[in-house]
């Protein structure tokens, strides 16, 4: 496997690990069931990183040696901390921005006032 492929089915299959374990978190939220996101999101890594490079080495005809099972366990776990890193990030920068925009326009009101 080439680093270009890596990081291609990487980056996909992060994304796609990401939108699946926020819909199966919403699915047991609405459920009122309690759930560990990071139980939920290896479950989807080990499915989405697993078998969609196996996928792919079906596709390109890429054989099956022991580089390449190690190079498919390996992307099970990349997928799975992209995943986590990169929708925790974003979630956790729109709370940040949620918290600092009432304090800017407060900010705001009160030099409006003074003048």
């Amino acid at each position: 496997m080439t680093v270009t492929l890596f990081a291609t089915i990487l980056t996909i299959g992060a994304m796609v690990n990401a939108l699946l374990t926020e819909a199966i978190k919403k699915m047991y939220e609405n459920d009122h069931k309690e759930y560990s996101a990071n139980v939920v999101a290896l479950a989807d890594a080990i499915i989405v990183g697993g078998l969609g490079t196996a996928a792919v080495y079906m596709l390109l005809g890429i054989p099956w040696t022991v580089n390449n099972v190690i190079c498919l366990l390996i992307m099970t776990v990349a997928v799975w901390v992209a995943s986590m890193v990169g929708y925790d990030k974003v979630l956790q920068l729109a709370k940040q921005v949620e918290v600092i925009t009432p304090i800017v326009k407060q900010a705001d009101e009160s030099e409006d006032k003074e003048k």
